[in-house]
C-alpha cells in the first residue's frame, strides 16, 4: 500500500514514515500544503498515485481544508484520513464535510492511526470487495455460500466467528490490532474493555486450529494476531 503523509513538522512525519514503513506500506512525505496538492493529483485520470493520504490540517502554504476541498473538487478520491491538534467536535464535523474519510486528533497512538489507514485502503480496495473465495494453504473461505473449509473438513462458524476469520484472511501475514479488530469486525470506535476479541480468537482456534498438523492463527503478545499457512 503507497501512502502519501502531508504533515509540516519533521519529527512527526518521520515517525508516522517509520511506523507504517516497518508495517509493509511505502510512504512519501509532503511537508506543506501546495506539496501535497502536487503528489496527491499526480495520478492518472483512472487511478489515483496512493492508496490513502494522511493529511494534517495546519500546513504551510495551503491548508488541509484547502488541499482536501480541491481533491475532492478535481473527482479524486483517495481515502483520507486527517490529522489534527483541532480536536473539538466543530473541527472533526469540518474536517470530514470537507471530505475526510477519518478524523484522528493528536497526540495519538501508532497503533491506532495504523488500524485506520488500513481500514480506509481495504473499504476502497476494489480488488477485497470482488472477492468471492479466500484461500490460504489448505483452509478455504466461500463468501458466497459462508462455508469454511480445511483440509476438505467443513467447519461451522457463527456469524462473528466467519467475519473474524474473514478478516484475518484479509490480512494474511500481517499483524492486526485490538483496535483493526474492533472497528472491523464489531464496529466498535471505541475499546469497550471487555475480553470479547480473546473470547471469539479462543473459539475460532478451537475450531480452525485444533487436529490440525500445525496452528494458523498466531498471538504477537502486545500487539495482535496474525493467521499464516504455516
Amino acid at each position: 500500500m503507497k501512502i502519501l503523509i502531508v504533515e509540516d513538522e519533521p519529527t512527526v512525519a518521520k515517525y508516522i514514515e517509520q511506523g507504517l514503513t516497518q508495517s509493509g506500506h511505502e510512504c512519501v512525505i509532503a511537508e506543506d500544503g501546495e506539496k501535497g496538492l502536487a503528489l496527491a493529483s499526480s495520478g492518472d485520470a483512472n487511478a489515483s498515485r496512493f492508496d490513502v493520504i494522511v493529511l494534517d490540517r495546519m500546513l504551510p502554504k495551503l491548508d488541509g481544508l484547502a488541499l482536501l476541498e480541491k481533491l475532492r473538487e478535481l473527482d479524486i478520491s483517495t481515502p483520507t484520513l486527517f490529522l489534527s491538534a483541532k480536536n473539538k467536535v466543530e473541527d472533526k464535523v469540518t474536517g470530514l464535510r470537507a471530505g475526510a474519510d477519518d478524523y484522528l486528533t493528536k497526540p495519538f497512538a501508532f497503533e491506532e492511526l495504523l488500524a485506520r489507514v488500513e481500514i480506509l485502503a481495504s473499504r476502497a480496495s476494489p480488488s477485497v470487495k470482488s472477492r468471492t473465495e479466500l484461500v490460504l494453504g489448505e483452509l478455504k473461505l466461500d463468501l458466497i455460500n459462508r462455508k469454511v473449509l480445511r483440509e476438505g473438513r467443513e467447519i461451522d462458524l457463527q456469524s462473528k466467528e466467519f467475519k473474524l476469520l474473514e478478516y484475518l484472511m484479509l490480512n494474511e501475514g500481517k499483524i492486526v490490532t485490538r483496535t483493526m479488530l474492533l472497528e472491523k469486525v464489531w464496529e466498535y470506535n471505541f475499546d469497550p474493555q471487555t475480553n470479547v476479541i480473546d473470547v471469539h480468537i479462543s473459539r475460532l482456534r478451537n475450531k480452525i486450529d485444533k487436529g490440525f498438523e500445525f496452528p494458523m492463527i498466531e498471538t504477537i503478545r502486545g500487539a495482535g494476531y496474525k493467521i499464516s499457512a504455516g
